[in-house]
């Protein structure tokens, strides 16, 4: 018998990630604390659904609850979906517990926040631990299985075949820091992308053209230590040799970056921030994103 999922938030994760389960053939149990968030989460999934070319049937295996006791209740994996809100997280986790069985799994979805802080309340630390997905999480394969240091070993191993049998490609993150993995790697390389447009080296558009036009391409089958092996470690030496002092290292956001947001540029969200985004481009970029996500497993990658 699959295990059953429980899913706290129906937001832009929270239904995605209800989506994954039910496809793969789980009985899911979601809730959202906003009326709105209940009413709306099974209709995004069929649209989902409908945009993938799969089975209408699997959002019959959802079921949208009026509260998280009564969705966490049988559940045996919850994976938290709320906003990034330390305090927040922690008061669910405490009330998840009180109403979920001693067997079950508590998950976070956060992006960033140290699990540990998050589990704070949690009595029994031995079944918690992170579950980081990646936007949306039905078209991109990662979950990032984190640990603490309280963590039991057949906690992770129960999360990561779960997660397996549900279609994800599990790894497991072995120490409890901020970001885990693939958040530090990314806002890496996007600290040195600011640094070069702040600098005035190039422009916004430039650095993404680089990246898109060059090792963007290989990322997908070359992952960055790969290729460190594929030129030799001692061509690697050299290169860090000469290019590593001279890349942004500070360690707090660049003033850039924070004058951007006090400038009200926030992107999308106003219709500038490194550029400027009509509404035409906004939607365009989504789809081309949303399309080349969808083809992936057709080019078999």
């Amino acid at each position: 018998m699959r295990e059953r999922i429980g899913v706290i938030g129906a937001g832009l994760m929270g239904h995605g990630i209800a989506q994954v389960f039910a496809v793969a053939g789980y009985e899911v149990a979601i809730t959202d604390p906003i009326e709105s968030a209940r009413a709306g989460a099974l209709d995004k999934i069929r649209a989902n659904l409908a945009e993938l070319d799969q089975d209408p049937k699997a959002a019959d295996r959802v079921r949208v609850q009026p509260d998280l006791a009564a969705t966490v209740r049988e559940a045996d994996l919850i994976i938290e979906a709320a906003p990034e809100n330390l305090k927040l997280k922690q008061q669910l986790f405490a009330d998840i517990e009180a109403a979920a069985k001693a067997s079950a799994l508590l998950a976070s979805n956060t992006s960033v926040i140290p699990i540990t802080a998050i589990m704070e309340k949690v009595r029994d630390k031995s079944r918690a631990l992170g579950t980081h997905w990646w936007n949306p999480p039905f078209l991109v394969p990662l979950v990032e299985v984190i640990r603490t240091a309280q963590t039991s070993d057949a906690a992770v191993a129960r999360t990561i075949s779960v997660l397996t049998k549900a279609g994800k490609t599990a790894v497991e993150v072995k120490k409890d820091v901020p970001g885990f993995v693939g958040n530090r790697l990314q806002h890496a390389l996007w600290r040195e992308a600011i640094a070069l447009v702040e600098e005035g080296i190039c422009d916004a558009e430039t650095v993404d053209a680089v990246v898109k036009a060059s090792f963007g391409r290989r990322l997908a089958v070359l992952g960055p230590l790969e290729n460190a092996d594929l030129v030799g470690t001692d061509l690697t030496l050299a290169i860090h040799e000469t290019v590593l002092p001279h890349i942004d290292c500070r360690p707090g956001p660049s003033p850039f970056l924070r004058q951007l947001v006090a400038d009200n540029r926030l992107g999308f969200k106003s219709g500038e921030g490194f550029r400027r985004w009509p509404p035409s481009e906004q939607q365009n970029l989504r789809k081309r994103v949303f399309d080349y996500l969808k083809g992936f497993d057709e080019r078999k990658v």
